[in-house]
């Protein structure tokens, strides 16, 4: 995958967690208590760290926000 398009899977994969937490009126600090990670961590998954560690925050975020 060539990186212009990892940038906007990435660039898609944040904008509809931000806009599901809009929806939610949540902020990614209760998000972040949530799913029992710091903030930072959690904002490096929204922002797509492919980390295994990250990659399951998103799994679980996706879940809790009724992501597909």
């Amino acid at each position: 995958m060539s990186e212009e398009k990892i940038a906007v899977a990435v660039k898609s994969i944040t904008i509809s967690i931000k806009k599901a937490l809009i929806e939610r009126d949540m902020k990614q600090v209760e998000l972040a208590k949530i799913l029992g990670v710091a903030p930072q961590v959690l904002n490096r998954a929204i922002h797509g760290d492919m980390s295994p560690q990250s990659v399951r925050i998103r799994c679980r975020i996706n879940q809790i926000l009724g992501i597909e």
